[in-house]
């Protein structure tokens, strides 16, 4: 049977950089471990009916920081599966602070893998201009951030996403139900991504 959180709250929570995987990986825990899967950035989307990007282009960054936080807060006090956090929730010192002793799992890739999955998505708004660069500023500000609610890092490089998954589930004590497939004999193939194409929070 699949392991079971705590009292109240996620079984698992994802936390990292923008494109680094929490959707794609997420979703997988969730199918493993038989329990819902949840993105606050979906939450956000459809709380106000329209794309992330057109909340950022229309209201500003901190009219959207602020949906965030409430949609982090209530998905905390709500949602006992597998939740994923947009990449700058952490910024906010109450959510920080809502994320302590929880199981908080940070994903992590270097800038060129990042610019790689990302760099051409139109769809994610702070990095329209020099991704490169731009994504290693957000990274150096957020790292001390997301290593304070997390419980373990893992890392997304090189590796699918099914191998991600497992290394999430070790890293918190979890085991996979009976719906994860077995431990494959080889390593991932070189194009298995984890990145969800789709847009995601910056």
């Amino acid at each position: 049977m699949p392991d079971t959180p705590g009292p109240v709250g996620p079984a698992v929570v994802l936390v990292g950089p923008m494109g680094v995987g929490k959707s794609t990986v997420g979703a997988l825990l969730a199918e493993w471990l038989g329990r819902p899967y949840r993105d606050t950035d979906d939450d956000i989307e459809a709380a106000e009916g329209r794309p992330i990007s057109d909340i950022f282009v229309n209201d500003g960054e901190p009219y959207f920081r602020a949906a965030e936080k409430a949609a982090v807060r209530d998905a905390l006090r709500t949602h006992d599966g597998v939740l994923a956090l947009g990449g700058g929730a952490v910024l906010d010192a109450d959510t920080r602070a809502l994320l302590a002793g929880r199981p908080v799992v940070l994903l992590t890739m270097d800038v060129d893998e990042a610019v790689r999955r990302t760099g051409l998505n139109v769809a994610r708004p702070l990095l329209a201009v020099n991704p490169r660069r731009t994504w290693r500023e957000l990274m150096e500000a957020r790292l001390p951030l997301y290593t304070e609610v997390a419980r373990a890092v893992v890392t997304t490089a090189d590796r699918g996403p099914e191998e991600v998954a497992r290394a999430v589930l070790e890293a918190l004590g979890l085991t996979a139900g009976p719906g994860a497939p077995p431990v494959p004999d080889g390593p991932a193939a070189p194009d298995d991504d984890p990145h969800d194409p789709r847009q995601e929070t910056p």
